[in-house]
């Protein structure tokens, strides 16, 4: 009777580390693999904002800044150009 607990402690033992193992693992993959996911599969939306500690972040955090120092009149303005711009482009594809 003896053997036979020693292995189904040494079976718990082994799924347990198993088990943590798996946390560890996947903590790490999860913030790379992610980025390569589709968005219809629940990947990243295509308007995220960059992930900080890039030059892409750095340059974003500019932009945000800056648009946030503008007054409100100005921002709008800004941001209706960029919408019809961005829409005139892509009824041109869709012709």
């Amino acid at each position: 009777m003896h053997s036979r607990s020693l292995s189904i402690a040494a079976a718990v033992a082994l799924l347990a580390c198993n088990l943590a193992g798996c946390g560890t693992v996947n903590e790490k993959l999860s913030a790379g693999v992610g980025d390569y996911v589709p968005q219809w599969a629940g990947g990243l939306p295509a308007d995220a904002p960059p992930r900080p500690g890039t030059p892409q972040y750095d340059a974003y955090m500019k932009e945000r800044e800056r648009k946030r120092l503008m007054p409100a009149a100005d921002r709008e303005k800004e941001e209706q150009a960029q919408k019809g711009a961005a829409g005139t482009t892509s009824a041109g594809a869709v012709r």
